[in-house]
């Protein structure tokens, strides 16, 4: 599928973006954090291809593991709009329910193995 434009946003509006990427195989991440915030994302992206028009000061970003992937958040409602990847920096992927126009719930999705990537193990509750 053809990367086109898309506008988006956090829940409360507080930050706005655009960004260039597919829809297209969507997929889900399996790593303890993308478990838990249940987001669809987007194939991966080029960082030039987000561009983000209000708001960057409403961000907040999060870290784990290697803190390699950067995850961000809106400091206002807590929604994730988009991740630097873990396995290429130079590479984004966004949410695609923060998308306007993109049924997220009509769109099939594959899974990433991100759990494999992790070299900190998860203490299991006893």
């Amino acid at each position: 599928m053809n990367a086109e434009v898309l506008h988006g946003s956090c829940h409360c509006g507080a930050v706005r973006f655009e960004v260039r990427t597919a829809i297209a195989p969507a997929s889900r991440c399996n790593c303890s954090l993308c478990r838990r915030k249940g987001a669809l994302m987007s194939p991966p992206f080029a960082a030039a291809g987000l561009t983000i028009t209000r708001g960057e000061e409403d961000l907040t970003l999060y870290q784990f593991n290697t803190r390699v992937a950067k995850h961000y958040f809106c400091r206002h409602c807590g929604i994730y709009p988009f991740h630097q990847t873990r396995r290429d920096s130079r590479l984004w992927r966004v949410n695609l329910g923060c998308l306007e126009g993109v049924d997220v719930y009509a769109l099939e999705a594959g899974v990433n193995d991100g759990a494999s990537l992790s070299v900190v193990a998860v203490a299991e509750d006893a």
